[in-house]
């Protein structure tokens, strides 16, 4: 059975779920916040260690203004509501991407992952503002300042994920086949699953039965 350590989601179909079923793509995000709670608690079940959830990509700033401040005040609010709790639970939070917000967003952000950056029993990579293309950028970029050598370790240093093993699992839902720029260099070799259901809809069930797959499949990294 192929060990479990690292399972990365793409939320996709928050939006479409709320036209279709409230008539309001806000309805969608809103809702979609109850599966990320099932999905966490389902995550620690399985005794999966690294959860990472793509909430917000740097492609999203071409939403409307309205959509993106909703999307922000409800993540404000989560934090605020949850992060007592999450740090109960022993969860660490970590955001990955770039922290250009609002200064009181940007603050509540810092002291979630200070207040729980001692907690092991599973971490959650929040990406926020998070775009691949621009995290390799940036590790190149370092390489060349610093003079050192191209290398994957050398490279590896330099990303948002340094300290993690890469997923094994990347899971999209929303019937829709693509990676939209997340976790391009560490998703090299994860079994991907492209879900039809819209991310409100996801559910444990759902969740277990990828699970299940990935254990049985036979894993060669370009070995037979």
């Amino acid at each position: 059975m192929n060990p479990l350590k690292h399972v990365a989601i793409i939320m996709d179909g928050n939006g479409r779920w709320g036209l279709k079923n409230k008539n309001s793509r806000n309805a969608g995000h809103r809702a979609g916040l109850n599966t990320v709670e099932k999905i966490i608690k389902e995550t620690i079940k399985n005794n999966i260690k690294f959860l990472t959830l793509y909430a917000f990509s740097t492609e999203n700033w071409k939403r409307p203004k309205k959509e993106i401040n909703f999307l922000f005040n409800l993540l404000e609010n989560f934090l605020k509501e949850k992060i007592e709790d999450l740090n109960k639970q022993k969860i660490r939070l970590k955001i990955i991407g770039k922290k250009k917000f609002s200064p009181k967003l940007i603050d509540l952000l810092n002291l979630s992952e200070t207040k729980t950056s001692k907690n092991k029993r599973l971490q959650i990579n929040l990406a926020l503002n998070y775009g691949s293309k621009a995290e390799l950028i940036y590790a190149f970029k370092e390489l060349k300042k610093n003079k050192e050598l191209i290398n994957e370790n050398n490279l590896k240093k330099y990303l948002q994920t340094k300290d993690m093993p890469d997923p094994d699992i990347l899971i999209r839902t929303g019937n829709t086949k693509r990676l939209s720029n997340f976790l391009l260099w560490q998703i090299a070799y994860s079994e991907i699953f492209f879900e039809k259901k819209l991310w409100p809809d996801f559910n444990e069930k759902d969740y277990c039965k990828i699970i299940k797959k990935y254990k049985n499949i036979k894993r060669n990294f370009g070995n037979i």
